[in-house]
């Protein structure tokens, strides 16, 4: 046996261990943020803390902290698998001082408007001249500035690790590890790949270590969020676009992806983007999807799941909650292929069907005029 294959292996799972040991120390640094927020700004003991809902049992004894864990196990092993790179960085100490400074100081603020209820003071931060959906003007999480300032997109990235203490990368690489292996031995070269909502470019960033010679591309509707992703991802093509109306061509790209999009839509808005994403897609391509854990997938931590809305201010993550993804994407014209979830974050990997086989599934005539038996009826 040659020993190459075996040095190669090797090699990666070495990688493991090292992006093991830095997301370690992310999770610890950015737990003891999250303490520290919590105690300074006073939210430990916010009388605007929602009850846990009635009927929701609590997690098992340590089972959320086992969860936490495995989102972290998950990542490393894909890499030393040599599904996608290392990706982890250490912050430099003083940087990483003044970031927690910064949202500890707007974490007070952040704490009065919850307190007060209030949630629409981003539409007094719009830009001139834009055209924002009305559900797009809020102050989603009570976070200073909603999707349009550049403190906010600055401070976004450290605000979801500190949430989910260093594990928010952790658990969007749910979707790249579908898309990885569905890509597994694939020549990327020509290859297009659009994320979609790529706020201030996290998940860009691993899509581009992952796929270098691929071509990305980060759509998302605030400017503000795409100043900070083109810092972040020098290597991709970004512009700004609706979700609801991309501006692209029908059938040209390879691969959407799509984090933590589709829980801050209303509705009737999801089905929408979700025939946008099938109608850019060639056929044959792929969506790679990671969104909130929904209870049905783990009730152990429907509890977590149910308070979530109500602290965080996400007001469509009710009905999020109760809809079927697949048959929402199904109706698109999207097949399931495979599902992963880690911690709070599920993935799932959709397929657009080539034309001739969706015809087929329709019972209509195919390009060359065949049907299958017994499809004939009309309907």
């Amino acid at each position: 046996m040659s020993k190459r294959p075996r040095a190669i292996r090797s090699a990666f799972a070495g990688e493991g261990r090292v992006h093991a040991a830095r997301a370690a120390v992310k999770a610890a640094w950015w737990g003891a943020t999250g303490a520290a927020i919590r105690t300074l700004s006073g939210a430990a003991k916010s009388p605007a803390r929602p009850a846990p809902a009635a009927g929701a049992a609590p997690p098992p004894r340590g089972y959320v902290r086992r969860a936490w864990l495995a989102a972290f196990e998950k990542d490393a092993a894909d890499i030393a698998r040599g599904l996608y790179p290392p990706t982890e960085r250490i912050d430099d100490p003083l940087r990483a001082l003044g970031r927690a400074a910064d949202l500890i100081a707007d974490a007070r603020v952040v704490e009065r408007r919850r307190g007060n209820g209030e949630a629409r003071e981003a539409g007094d931060e719009e830009p001139a001249g834009g055209a924002y959906p009305a559900y797009y003007r809020q102050n989603f999480h009570f976070q200073s500035g909603g999707w349009f300032t550049a403190e906010s997109a600055r401070r976004y990235e450290a605000q979801v690790e500190t949430l989910f203490s260093g594990a928010a990368g952790a658990m969007r690489r749910r979707a790249l590890s579908l898309l990885a292996r569905a890509w597994r031995g694939r020549d990327h070269r020509g290859l297009v790949i659009l994320d979609l909502a790529c706020g201030s470019g996290a998940f860009l960033r691993d899509l581009a270590l992952a796929f270098p010679r691929a071509r990305l591309i980060g759509a998302d509707l605030s400017p503000a969020y795409l100043e900070e992703a083109s810092r972040r991802c020098e290597a991709a093509t970004l512009l700004q676009a609706n979700v609801e109306r991309l501006p692209f061509a029908d059938g040209c790209v390879d691969a959407v992806t799509c984090v933590y999009l589709f829980h801050e839509l209303p509705p009737k808005v999801r089905g929408a983007v979700a025939g946008e994403i099938a109608r850019v897609l060639k056929p044959g391509g792929v969506l790679a999807f990671a969104d909130a854990l929904q209870s049905s997938d783990e009730p152990r931590l429907a509890r977590l799941l149910q308070v979530f809305p109500a602290y965080f201010h996400e007001p469509y993550f009710a009905s999020y909650e109760k809809t079927n993804l697949a048959a929402l994407f199904a109706d698109a014209g999207l097949t399931l292929r495979e599902k992963d979830h880690a911690f709070l974050t599920k993935a799932l990997l959709l397929e657009k069907l080539e034309i001739e086989t969706r015809l087929l599934k329709c019972g209509r005539t195919t390009p060359s005029g065949r049907r299958r038996s017994g499809e004939g009826r009309s309907g």
